[in-house]
């Protein structure tokens, strides 16, 4: 078993490590289906409602969440990420972390992880999403999951192991157990929707650059993009496109 078997991922520079990829995070990242958003606030009076996005990066999902009406707090410890964030009326940015988010209790309705959760370490980050909880508030943690029955998504799925050297980060199902398993949050419910990403070749080759875990340089990296340049070539439609197919997943629960 090698080290980064054994290594939790919030213990592997977990704030520093997307600074070198902030452009390709940028260009390439997926954004995530209306649906999957209509879900994480159904029930809920958007313009009267505050979120705390945790782990926001760019502010995909932030704004996802702000162009419903959601004043949106979006957390985001890497200061690369937050200045290249693109403004939005009703997103704040602020300097934090999942674990301490220096929030006041009870002060949002709604606490959102948008392909970030695996990141954090859970006990104190679900104490936390706790505190910062009203009564009846919401968790909704989400994770784009590529889609291995899809034959070309399935492929890139294996190019990109193989060049991580297989990394945790790419099991999500360990990630969400503590959620599952805590005693703070009641009742998760689990929602799936289709989602897809066309792409050109540059598109293919940033969103891989995008995976922090994928080496920038090196032979590695260099056997990367001549397999993702035969998947595409051999994948490709008329219009020069590829198609990334993902699930995404929303895990929806309130605290006991």
């Amino acid at each position: 078993m090698s080290e980064l078997d054994t290594t939790p991922l919030y213990a592997m520079n977990p704030v520093d490590r997307f600074s070198d990829r902030v452009e390709d995070y940028v260009k390439y990242r997926p954004s995530y289906p209306q649906a999957a958003i209509a879900r994480v606030l159904e029930g809920l009076s958007p313009s009267q409602a505050i979120a705390a996005d945790i782990g926001a990066g760019t502010g995909i999902s932030a704004r996802l969440l702000a162009e419903k009406g959601v004043r949106t707090i979006a957390i985001e410890p890497n200061a690369s990420m937050r200045r290249a964030a693109t403004p939005h009326a009703l997103v704040e940015f602020r300097d934090a972390t999942a674990e301490k988010t220096g929030l006041a209790d009870a002060a949002v309705d709604l606490v959102t992880c948008f392909q970030s959760f695996h990141w954090f370490d859970p006990e104190p980050t679900l104490l936390e999403f706790h505190r910062i909880l009203t009564a009846e508030g919401r968790l909704a943690v989400v994770w784009n999951e590529r889609d291995r029955h899809d034959e070309f998504t399935a492929e890139y799925t294996r190019l990109i192991k193989i060049a991580s050297d297989y990394h945790p980060a790419e099991q999500r199902r360990i990630a969400i157990e503590p959620l599952l398993s805590s005693s703070l949050f009641d009742n998760v419910q689990q929602y799936r929707f289709a989602y897809q990403q066309p792409l050109d070749f540059d598109g293919i080759v940033g969103r891989a650059m995008s995976t922090s875990y994928i080496p920038r340089a090196g032979a590695a990296r260099d056997r990367l993009i001549a397999d993702l340049r035969q998947l595409y070539a051999k994948n490709c439609n008329d219009s020069g496109f590829v198609t990334l197919v993902y699930t995404t997943s929303v895990f929806l629960t309130q605290i006991q």
